[in-house]
């Protein structure tokens, strides 16, 4: 299938069959390609979770506003955080990254104001995420992008200190009757000439 295809045919899956699960080999390839995705000077503020422990599912799925059964349901939810610390993220730039990123954080995000440099962390993690669901579309896995959760709540139950919660993106495959594929409901864009400009 071709990049193209995959494109058309994916959708945001709203009804998950529990009793599919994804290859942990698949669940592998996903965690590294995440590993690979792009960040502005290469910045990486961001910690992935992977999470298909049923008893920490049931934990967030409480705390999942209108995707609590998709978090259930589903194989895996994976909790995409970005780095909340900024002394733990200025010297992980600091030991690793080159000169001209170290210059350019320092010269034009640095003198920023705190939720401005967060806001631009935000940026970075969205960008792992639409490699995310573009990589799972490619595998032929079913997605559901979720922003309806409660991140102080996430963090909670992952335990997590130096990072919070932004999104989660529930994965797996769908059942049979869920009624927002593609195949019952058609997808929704805008047209080419609406979006596209070629100059």
């Amino acid at each position: 299938m071709t990049f193209l295809k995959s494109m058309q045919t994916r959708y945001t899956t709203k009804k998950y069959d529990a009793s599919k699960k994804v290859d942990s080999t698949k669940i592998q390839d996903l965690k590294e390609i995440l590993r690979l995705s792009p960040s502005s000077i290469n910045s990486q503020p961001w910690k992935f979770t992977f999470v298909s422990d049923p008893e920490i599912k049931e934990q967030l799925s409480k705390h999942s506003w209108h995707n609590t059964n998709k978090v259930l349901d589903c194989d895996t939810v994976v909790v995409f955080s970005r780095i909340n610390n900024l002394e733990v993220f200025e010297q992980h730039v600091n030991e690793n990254l080159p000169q001209s990123s170290v210059n350019y954080y320092n010269d034009y995000i640095k003198p920023q104001t705190v939720d401005e440099i967060k806001a631009w962390f935000d940026k970075q993690v969205y960008l792992a995420s639409g490699v995310f669901l573009s990589a799972c579309a490619a595998m032929d896995i079913d997605a559901t992008p979720m922003e309806g959760v409660e991140p102080e709540k996430y963090d909670e139950i992952l335990k997590q200190k130096d990072h919070t919660t932004l999104m989660a993106v529930a994965i797996g495959y769908r059942d049979p009757e869920d009624a927002n594929q593609p195949s019952q409901k058609p997808k929704s864009r805008k047209d080419l000439s609406d979006v596209v400009e070629s100059i």
